[in-house]
């Protein structure tokens, strides 16, 4: 069966013998002839060396540009996506108003990331997130009426960072005061190898000697589990 182009093909011949790719054949004769179509006609037309370069020089080009133009479409249709998830959960934010849902937070949060009452008497969490961090002490102050003063902090870090700045950081960000952070020393482990995480700033560390408020979250997260 003849292709409803077949007129086109003295022109389209003529175009691949000068070198031109499947691509450019079809833009000049302002047509959009199958690929099958083109092999057919084509397939059998010797290109010189320089042609065949051209050729493939032209193809990667393409394949290169259309990756990009998948890139970005992939980001806009992920962005959509992810608007679409916090426009569908944005009201349980609202929740965290009730003390009682605020302290399950609590308890799961340090479940996860809190030391245990048999390995630390008094609470200890530690993080190298920041928005850990502030989470945890948003809550202790929502469901406890803990402020940052009454905090102490101490912060692990790696050889080659400057501890210095590392205690500035997490004191201007949670709002402990200096006095309140302990002294501490590297990691041994990390000498000479360099840290390659961007914007880290070590793992830190907040204690509170206070058992009850401990054992009291581990037991909200236990009654939770067995409630499910």
């Amino acid at each position: 069966m003849k292709s409803r182009y077949h007129y086109l093909k003295p022109k389209v011949i003529s175009l691949r013998r000068s070198g031109k790719t499947y691509t450019e054949i079809c833009k000049i004769v302002g047509a959009k002839i199958s690929k099958g179509t083109l092999s057919d006609w084509c397939g059998n037309i010797p290109l010189s060396p320089e042609q065949k370069q051209r050729v493939m020089h032209l193809i990667k080009r393409g394949a290169n540009k259309g990756r990009a133009t998948a890139l970005v479409i992939n980001k806009l249709k992920r962005d959509k996506y992810l608007k679409s998830l916090v426009a569908k959960n944005e009201h349980l934010a609202r929740l965290m108003n009730d003390k009682d849902i605020a302290k399950i937070a609590l308890a799961v949060l340090y479940l996860g990331e809190g030391a245990k009452w048999r390995s630390h008497r008094g609470l200890m969490l530690g993080s190298a997130d920041p928005k850990i961090i502030r989470f945890y002490l948003n809550l202790l102050d929502k469901c406890y009426g803990i402020t940052p003063e009454r905090l102490h902090c101490r912060i692990s870090y790696r050889v080659d960072q400057d501890i210095k700045r590392l205690i500035k950081f997490w004191s201007r960000y949670t709002q402990i005061p200096l006095k309140n952070f302990y002294k501490t020393k590297p990691d041994p482990r990390t000498k000479g190898k360099p840290t390659k995480r961007k914007n880290y700033k070590g793992v830190c560390v907040i204690t509170l000697g206070s058992t009850e408020i401990q054992l009291e979250l581990e037991s909200i997260a236990e009654i939770i589990f067995l409630g499910l």
